[in-house]
């Protein structure tokens, strides 16, 4: 008898969790994040407000970065780096790129933390996405190519950079 009535109680107890299961997360309509190659501006994408009555606590994340740009959000680098700035760097490291007039901007550097991401048009050429990190006067290349979700960048850029560059679903 007290088989039954264990197994009875457990069946009970599985319909009770069964029943406040919360499926509302599951038919929420996807998010559009903006192309950094469209020329409109971009619009910080913020994660969810926390439902806490208390006033959050800042973190080591939510500050901003030595850079004075948080890495929760990319938005226009405002001159820190300048494109000409980006594209000294990465003359540096591609003795290859014409000269002169041969390579010019096509998306103005856009920041998150120390990091940054800028297209380049190159004469004769595919356009050069180019991702640094550092201060506007130290650039250090971390890529710069056609494919720039190098395994450096997709493990330790932040996540808001990560997804603007489209290396989160890589």
């Amino acid at each position: 008898m007290r088989t039954g009535a264990a197994v009875l109680a457990i069946v009970s107890l599985g319909f009770l969790l069964s029943a406040c299961r919360n499926d509302t997360a599951q038919t929420a309509p996807p998010q559009v994040k903006p192309s950094l190659l469209s020329q409109e501006p971009l619009v910080p994408v913020l994660p969810p407000a926390p439902e806490a009555t208390t006033a959050p606590v800042p973190s080591a994340t939510t500050s901003p970065s030595p850079s004075g740009f948080s890495e929760q959000y990319v938005t226009y680098c405002a001159g820190r780096p300048t494109s000409a700035q980006v594209i000294a760097a990465v003359r540096k490291v591609r003795a290859n790129l014409p000269a002169g007039n041969g390579v010019s901007v096509q998306k103005e550097p856009v920041c998150s933390g120390v990091w940054q991401y800028t297209v380049l048009n190159v004469t004769g050429s595919e356009p050069l996405q180019v991702i640094t990190k550092g201060s506007p006067n130290a650039l250090t290349v971390v890529t710069a190519g056609t494919a720039p979700c190098t395994v450096e960048v997709r493990a330790t850029a932040p996540a808001a950079f990560l997804d603007a560059v489209d290396c989160a679903d890589q």
